[in-house]
């Protein structure tokens, strides 16, 4: 049974976090889906990924390639990712269900601390798996570094 990592972005940037994230889960052997919500901002994303520091090489694609499900992390709006993932990774308040919590390694939810809407859409989603009874921690940089803050 995994659990849902919430990431609440108020210093560095999506891209800067997910690289990070990426990497780690990489070393860990994991297929990774970033889900998103909007096909434009997952370009973009793509775009921020690619680059990223010569000696942090991350090896990604969209979804829609024809090597879909041999990409170590797909870029994708579907909840069904090619890739067969181990672990989800929600940014632009895509949802997770407590499903995936259960059945995956990991969730993690990547928002922008200084957007309200994203603050919102992060409550909801936190409040929905603790009421499920999912497994979930959140982590703050407001100090300048990651620190858990809460766990259920």
């Amino acid at each position: 049974m995994g659990a849902a990592y919430f990431y609440h972005l108020t210093q560095r940037s999506q891209a800067d976090t997910l690289r990070m994230l990426l990497g780690k889960s990489l070393e860990n052997g994991w297929r990774v889906a970033v889900r998103g919500t909007e096909g434009a901002a997952l370009e973009a994303l793509d775009r921020a990924l690619w680059l990223g520091p010569e000696d942090g090489f991350l090896p990604h694609g969209i979804a829609g390639g024809p090597a879909d499900a041999e990409q170590p992390v797909l870029l994708t709006l579907d909840t069904a990712a090619a890739n067969d993932p181990h672990c989800v990774m929600s940014v632009d308040g895509a949802q997770v269900s407590s499903e995936e919590v259960g059945r995956l390694e990991r969730v993690c939810v990547l928002f922008d601390g200084n957007d309200p809407m994203a603050l919102d859409t992060a409550r909801s989603q936190w409040k929905a798996l603790k009421n499920a009874s999912a497994k979930a921690q959140y982590w703050s940089e407001e100090s300048g570094r990651w620190e858990k803050k809460a766990e259920t």
